[in-house]
């Protein structure tokens, strides 16, 4: 049976009222998940179907080496890292369509960084954390991580470290996260210059603003770099670890 004209109306009314009686919060976080399903559907039709394809070439490629042949166990070793970058992309775009998905806790996802990107085992690598783990708020959470993330990841890449060490501090007052190693410095024109400057350091600074966060890269050449993520507690962590705290 349809609906009628009252009935449709009355429907109506009941959606505007519903949507009329939503918090800004509740606002906010619909907005959010909305835009990040937007980014996991462009994410899954652009690099995860092409990293798909190269991983289905890869496979091609060693089913077509001569027995034995030398290069096998390298092209076995890529074929695996672009298996994992698949299956992390995966449970990212997963992530990315629900604020309520089960996520690790910090310290332990940016522990896993090095191994996930096979990092050379020769640089030392630790993650200290300090103060009682408190829940991060939802909607902030990934951003945390990705700038911590690609802190790690620049240290491995460009310092020429021997020791990189990532510290966690739940405090009071906020969370504070510390990447430093002791490399080779960062040149001051490429830290300085905004427009022109590493696209990881320019990305890291694009989130800690969005977030409402503080960063600050300090570095000295042939003393390393030290990369901090200051987050005050009011964004940084779930409104009833708040209550806690206080």
């Amino acid at each position: 049976m349809g609906f009628s004209g009252l009935d449709l109306a009355e429907l109506n009314r009941a959606g505007r009222n519903q949507a009329d009686g939503m918090t800004d919060q509740d606002k906010l976080q619909s907005a959010i998940l909305a835009e990040r399903t937007r980014i996991a559907q462009e994410l899954h039709d652009t690099f995860l179907q092409g990293f798909f394809a190269v991983s289905m070439q890869l496979h091609a490629a060693i089913d077509c080496l001569p027995e034995g042949s030398p290069v096998e166990p390298r092209f076995h070793d890529v074929l695996r890292l672009v298996d994992r970058v698949l299956e992390q992309g995966r449970s990212a775009v997963q992530g990315l369509r629900s604020l309520d998905s089960q996520q690790p806790s910090l310290g332990h996802a940016l522990a896993s960084v090095p191994n996930e990107l096979c990092f050379p085992s020769a640089i030392g690598f630790r993650v200290v954390v300090e103060g009682q783990r408190r829940e991060l708020s939802r909607m902030l959470r990934d951003d945390v991580y990705r700038i911590g993330r690609e802190a790690i990841v620049n240290a491995y890449r460009h310092s020429r470290a021997k020791d990189i060490e990532t510290a966690i501090e739940y405090r009071p007052a906020g969370l504070r996260v510390v990447v430093r190693d002791n490399g080779c410095g960062i040149d001051p024109q490429k830290l300085h210059a905004r427009q022109n400057s590493h696209w990881g350091l320019q990305g890291m600074r694009e989130r800690a603003e969005r977030i409402g966060a503080q960063l600050r890269i300090l570095t000295r050449v042939a003393l390393g770099t030290e990369v901090e993520l200051s987050v005050p507690g009011r964004v940084a962590f779930e409104p009833r670890e708040m209550r806690a705290a206080g």
